[in-house]
């Protein structure tokens, strides 16, 4: 089921999300209906509390080809990650992104971040998993979890490029207001 994605400035994605405790059914209809909410918005990461609910869970999906190089096509199921209780323990290297969010629809910024992750989570059976990523994949990864600690990809963004982008923000909210 898609469900309705959380939008800035909406004060539900600044909370800070809670650690899963119980592995269920509940956890793997959540798990379902961000795989669908996510591929319906176009996107390649969701974090739950996206979709209002304040709990430690996210998705992410890269489009890959066989070979593993980005591709342009659709995202392979196979290639989904659904990451529970997620802790990055170890980043390194820098590298500069253009980010997107579908909480922040149409606006994208440069964003500086590590450029490798190792990452401990739970999968939705409740097995412990640990990946390495870097380049595109580490960024999705960093991303997801700053929605998970109750941040936005904005708050990255220098002082003047916040304001202006905050401006901006402001004036299309009232416009789509008023159609």
């Amino acid at each position: 089921m898609v469900r309705e994605i959380i939008t800035y400035p909406n004060p539900i994605l600044r909370k800070k999300s809670k650690d899963v405790e119980v592995f269920d059914e509940n956890l793997h209809t959540l798990l379902n209906d961000m795989n669908d909410t996510m591929m319906s918005a176009g996107g390649v990461g969701l974090a739950a509390i996206q979709v209002g609910i304040d709990l430690n869970v996210l998705i992410i999906n890269i489009p890959i080809d066989n070979e593993g190089e980005l591709d342009d096509g659709m995202q392979k199921p196979e290639n989904l990650i659904e990451a529970i209780n997620p802790v990055i323990t170890h980043k390194d290297g820098e590298l500069v992104f253009n980010e997107g969010c579908l909480s922040v629809p149409g606006f994208h910024a440069e964003v500086k971040r590590a450029e490798h992750v190792i990452v401990e989570y739970y999968n939705r059976d409740g097995e412990k998993q640990t990946m390495e990523a870097e380049d595109f994949l580490a960024v999705a990864w960093q991303h997801e979890m700053e929605h998970l600690s109750g941040h936005v990809f904005i708050e990255h963004l220098s002082f003047l490029k916040r304001k202006k982008f905050e401006k901006e923000w402001k004036r299309e909210l009232k416009e789509k207001g008023k159609k």
